[in-house]
């Protein structure tokens, strides 16, 4: 019998060489890659069967990445293997299309039920979180109100700008100009009623775009921190 495909994304190497080790006496290990933009591009061409994803990554998070996948592969069966023991966001990855939520601390053995568990066509959320947890997630993700959520593109302009990027810089990862990059910060920083790039950097490790320890250094004192900057 053929042994289920796996797709492995997270932005720490050794952790992805640790799980492929781990994984591939079970599974085939398609591929590994370390950023947002390579897992979609991966998983479109591979089209593997289970996608174990972090949620902090360079260039584009898991949880837009997710979404993202979820609209070009719909059928895609999507775990998020990550730190973040947030209620909230373990949510917020469910309503985005994942399947599964499992923490990086949890046993081995916790994983691979997780991954078997989607296999067959279920949820699963890490033992951390109390028992019938699950159909909750599920409920409150289906249920969460989106209209004023940010547009992808908004997310992905917002995701670079957090991580330090430059307009210029930012506007040729995603193949426009600085002034569509300025225009979509200005829009977003409107939206949210946010005033400053320092704001806006905290909006998006709230959100688990980025994790503090990637957040851009800090404006010196006397640097003007207004939008306009």
């Amino acid at each position: 019998m053929d042994r289920a495909r796996i797709l492995l994304a997270d932005d720490h190497a050794f952790l992805l060489d640790a799980l492929r080790r781990l994984l591939e006496p079970v599974y085939e290990v398609v591929a590994a890659v370390t950023d947002g933009q390579t897992l979609i591009d991966q998983a479109v061409k591979l089209r593997p069967d289970v996608l174990l994803i972090d949620i902090a990554m360079p260039g584009l998070n898991g949880l837009d990445a997710c979404e993202r996948i979820k609209v070009l592969l719909p059928k895609a069966r999507i775990v998020f293997l990550t730190m973040n023991e947030d209620a909230d966001t373990a949510a917020e990855a469910i309503r985005r299309g994942a399947s599964g939520y499992l923490i990086k601390k949890s046993p081995f053995s916790e994983l691979l039920t997780g991954i078997q568990t989607v296999l067959k066509g279920g949820v699963y959320v890490a033992s951390i979180f109390s028992h019938g947890m699950t159909s909750l997630f599920v409920a409150q993700a289906e249920a969460k109100e989106t209209a004023r959520k940010l547009t992808f593109r908004q997310r992905e302009v917002l995701q670079l700008i957090a991580e330090g990027r430059a307009m210029k810089e930012a506007a040729a990862i995603l193949k426009v100009t600085p002034r569509t990059i300025a225009f979509h910060k200005y829009s977003i920083m409107k939206h949210l009623g946010i005033r400053t790039t320092a704001e806006l950097v905290r909006y998006a490790v709230q959100l688990g775009m980025v994790s503090h320890n990637s957040m851009p250094p800090t404006t010196p004192p006397g640097r003007d921190q207004r939008a306009g900057a």
